[in-house]
C-alpha cells in the first residue's frame, strides 16, 4: 500500500511541476518584417542584384552579337573560321553560366552576412522577454501545430523590447 502511494506521488510530482511552467510563442517572421534593418538589408541585396543583372545583360548582348555574326558568315567561309567562332560562342556561354553561378553564390553569402546580426538581435530580445517573463520555453509560432489557451503570444513583447511596432 505504501509502495503504491509513493509511486502515485512520484508520478504526480512531475505533472504538478509542469502546471507551474510558462510557455510562449513568438512570430519571428512578423518581427523581422517590422525591423528597419531588414528593409535596409533588402535594399542592399536588391542593389547588388541589379548590378549583377546589368552585367549579365551585357554578357547576353555580347553573346547575341557574336551569334548573329556567326549566322551571317558568308556561305563560303572556311571551316576553321566557323569552328573558331563556334568555340568563341561556347566559351562565352560557359563564361555566362559561371558568372550566373558566382553571382547567385555571392548574393546568398551577402544575404547571410547581413541577416546574421539581425537574427542575433531578435534572439537576444526573445531571451530578454523569456527571462523577464519567467518563461520555461518560447516556441516559434510558425512551427507549432497546436498551442493551448495557456500559451502566451510574446511577439508584441519582443517587438517592444526591440523598439518596433
Amino acid at each position: 500500500m505504501i509502495k503504491k502511494l509513493l509511486l502515485a506521488v512520484a508520478i504526480a510530482l512531475p505533472a504538478m511541476s509542469l502546471s507551474a511552467q510558462k510557455f510562449g510563442t513568438v512570430n519571428v517572421q512578423e518581427i523581422m518584417e517590422s525591423l528597419p534593418e531588414v528593409t535596409e538589408m533588402k535594399a542592399k541585396i536588391e542593389a547588388s542584384s541589379k548590378t549583377y543583372e546589368e552585367e549579365f545583360g551585357k554578357l547576353q548582348q555580347e553573346m547575341e552579337k557574336k551569334y548573329t555574326e556567326f549566322q551571317q558568315l558568308p556561305e563560303g567561309t572556311l571551316e576553321s573560321i566557323k569552328e573558331r567562332r563556334m568555340q568563341e560562342l561556347q566559351e562565352l556561354d560557359q563564361k555566362i553560366q559561371q558568372f550566373r553561378a558566382t553571382a547567385q553564390q555571392d548574393l546568398q553569402r551577402q544575404q547571410a552576412q547581413l541577416m546574421q546580426p539581425i537574427q542575433e538581435k531578435i534572439m537576444k530580445a526573445i531571451q530578454t522577454v523569456g527571462a523577464a517573463g519567467s518563461y520555461t520555453f518560447i516556441f516559434d509560432a510558425e512551427q507549432s501545430y497546436y498551442a493551448g489557451s495557456d500559451v502566451i503570444n510574446v511577439t508584441p513583447d519582443v517587438k517592444t523590447t526591440l523598439g518596433v511596432k
